[in-house]
């Protein structure tokens, strides 16, 4: 059996329908279940957010978990390169393993460059109205280059890196995002208050 007859359209593939709901699993933890998406530039302040808005969210007596595109990359990406192919289906990993994570009724953020807004649109299709909360960090590009804390936009502007989102490769800004923060003028408790008081909002 070949990969293309294991494809999700496969007639051999039958999803099994499992008797505890959604719903069910949420009330245990008494919460409803989300998907906090950060996208922005690398360096931009996401993971940083997405540690501090889960500490908070702990604090509150929240079920969490983060999924972090760097993290991930060491594990289950780890075979995905820096193409626009790969980078599709980096996200489109990250988008499942955060759908499955809130059908079993937790709060995730996924902090992740996600450069692409159609493969943004595709992650976000995968949950039910109300479930995917996008959070744009807007740190502008020269910001980001200044804290540079990985030395990735110096080896990229010496040509030691291509590809480089925001530089070589586009960034696809959101144009409608339930949230957008400055991370370079906006502290990081108050960044994470705004974010919370406009998902619960929500």
């Amino acid at each position: 059996m070949n990969s293309q007859s294991l494809s999700r359209g496969s007639a051999s593939i039958r999803p099994f329908a499992l008797s505890l709901s959604v719903a069910a699993r949420a009330a245990l933890k008494h919460q409803q279940p989300c998907c906090l998406w950060l996208t922005g530039l690398s360096g931009s302040g996401k993971s940083t957010l997405a540690n501090a808005l889960e500490v908070q969210l702990n604090e509150q007596g929240r079920h969490t978990f983060v999924l972090d595109g760097d993290n991930l990359r060491t594990g289950l990406c780890n075979d995905l390169g820096m193409s626009d192919a790969a980078r599709k289906e980096n996200i489109r990993r990250i988008g499942e393993v955060a759908r499955l994570m809130v059908d079993a009724g937790l709060i995730v953020i996924v902090s992740a460059i996600s450069p692409f807004s159609a493969d943004r649109a595709t992650a976000k299709a995968l949950f039910g109205p109300g479930q995917f909360f996008e959070v744009y960090i807007s740190t502008p590009f020269d910001v980001c280059a200044r804290r540079d804390p990985k030395g990735l936009y110096r080896a990229a502007l010496d040509g030691r890196i291509k590809a480089f989102t925001g530089l070589d490769s586009p960034y696809e800004a959101p144009l409608a995002a339930d949230c957008e923060i400055n991370t370079d003028e906006v502290e990081l408790a108050d960044a994470v208050g705004h974010i919370l008081a406009a998902l619960f909002k929500k």
